[in-house]
C-alpha cells in the first residue's frame, strides 16, 4: 500500500490509449499534428494568448522557464525549501548559465509580499551583486498548501513594481486547481504569472509536462534551449498526446479530484498529528519512530520527513480499499 510518491503512480486509461492512438508515422519532433494543437487547446484552457512546449520531465520545466526569465548574471527569488533549490541538482544554475537562487522563509514553503520584499533589500543595485530577475513559486507547495488567487495576485503586483519575470512550478497545479475550485487563469496569468511548469506526470501522466508561456515572445530562445539541453524528442507526439488527452474532458481535474479527495480522508484520521493543513494530496504527519515502523510494519510505504513527521502523498488512483486502511491504522496510533 504504498504512499511515497505520486510520482509513482501508473499511467491513467487516457494516456495509454492516447501513445496507442499516435503510434503511426507522422512528422518529427514538434511538427506533428498533436504538438501542434498545444497553443490552441491551452490557449481555450487558460482564455488568452499562449506559447506551449512539451518536456519530459518537470526539472527541465522549471529550468528552461527560468532561463527565459533570468540572465547568467541574476538571482531567483524562491523558497528555501523550493523544488528547484533542493531537488534539481543544480538544473535552474545550469540552465541559466549561473544565476543564483536567493532563499527565503515562510511556513510551508510559501512566500509572501513582505518575505520577498525584504530579500530583495538585501541586494545592492551594483555591478558586484547578482540583481534578482525574477520570483519562483510552487503551487501546490512542497509541503501541500496551496496559494490563493489573491496570495499570487500580491506577489503579482509586486514582481510588475520590481520588474521580476514570475514562474510558478506547477508540478501539482491540478490539485491546487481543485483545492481552490478557481479558473487556471485565475491562479496564473490573470495573477501576473508569465510562464507555468504545467504537471501531468504527478496526475496520471507517463512523461510529459507542459511549459506554458503567458508572455510568448518567450517561446523562440526556449526552443533552442529545448534543443541544447538535449529535450528536443524526436518522437514528440508521444508526449503532446498524453497531454491533450488529459487536457480533453477535462481528466486532469478528474484526477486531481481523486487525490485529493484521498488526502482529505486521511487527513480527517490524523486529526492533531497534522504538522500543516492539507489543501492538496500531501499529508505530514507527527509519528515517532516506532510509530512509522508500526505502520510499515502494516504494508505501508512513505517518506520519513524529520525528525518525528512523515510524508505521505495520494494519487489519482489510490485504492480507495487502502486509503481507508491506513486512515483507520493512523487513527489507531
Amino acid at each position: 500500500m504504498r504512499f511515497f510518491s505520486d510520482n509513482a503512480a501508473a499511467a491513467c486509461p487516457e494516456v495509454m490509449q492516447s501513445l496507442a492512438d499516435a503510434n503511426s508515422l507522422d512528422t518529427a519532433y514538434d511538427g506533428d499534428r498533436w504538438s501542434k494543437r498545444l497553443d490552441a487547446a491551452f490557449s481555450e484552457l487558460f482564455g488568452t494568448e499562449v506559447a506551449a512546449l512539451w518536456v519530459a520531465t518537470g526539472t527541465a520545466a522549471n529550468s528552461l522557464a527560468l532561463a527565459a526569465l533570468c540572465p547568467p548574471f541574476g538571482s531567483i527569488v524562491c523558497h528555501r525549501d523550493a523544488h528547484i533549490q533542493n531537488d534539481e541538482c543544480g538544473a535552474p544554475e545550469f540552465y541559466t548559465h549561473g544565476a543564483k537562487l536567493l532563499l527565503g522563509e515562510g511556513e510551508g514553503a510559501k512566500l509572501d509580499t513582505d518575505t520577498v520584499s525584504a530579500l530583495l533589500a538585501t541586494v545592492r543595485s551594483d555591478v558586484h551583486q547578482t540583481q534578482p530577475a525574477a520570483l519562483s513559486i510552487t503551487n501546490a507547495t512542497e509541503y501541500g498548501l496551496v496559494y490563493s488567487p489573491q496570495e499570487v495576485s500580491a506577489l503579482g503586483a509586486l514582481c510588475r513594481e520590481r520588474k521580476l519575470g514570475f514562474h510558478m512550478d506547477g508540478a501539482r497545479f491540478a490539485n491546487a486547481v481543485v483545492s481552490l475550485d478557481c479558473s487556471p487563469a485565475d491562479l496564473t496569468w490573470k495573477a501576473g504569472v508569465d510562464a507555468l511548469s504545467f504537471g501531468f506526470a504527478k496526475n496520471g501522466g507517463m512523461s510529459a509536462e507542459a511549459l506554458i508561456f503567458f508572455r510568448p515572445e518567450l517561446r523562440d530562445a526556449t526552443l533552442y534551449r529545448r534543443k541544447r539541453a538535449g529535450h528536443l524528442l524526436s518522437k514528440g507526439r508521444f508526449l503532446a498526446a498524453q497531454i491533450l488527452a488529459m487536457l480533453e474532458g477535462d481528466v486532469w481535474l478528474r484526477n486531481a479530484r481523486a487525490a485529493n479527495a484521498a488526502a482529505a480522508t486521511l487527513a480527517e484520521a490524523a486529526g492533531d498529528r497534522l504538522v500543516l493543513p492539507v489543501e492538496a494530496n500531501e499529508i505530514f504527519l507527527k509519528v515517532s519512530p516506532d510509530e512509522a515502523a508500526a505502520l510499515r510494519a502494516q504494508g505501508f510505504d512513505f517518506y520519513d520527513w524529520g525528525p518525528g513527521e512523515a510524508r505521505l502523498v495520494t494519487s489519482w488512483d489510490s485504492d480507495p480499499a487502502a486509503v481507508a486502511t491506513l486512515a483507520a491504522a493512523i487513527a489507531r496510533l
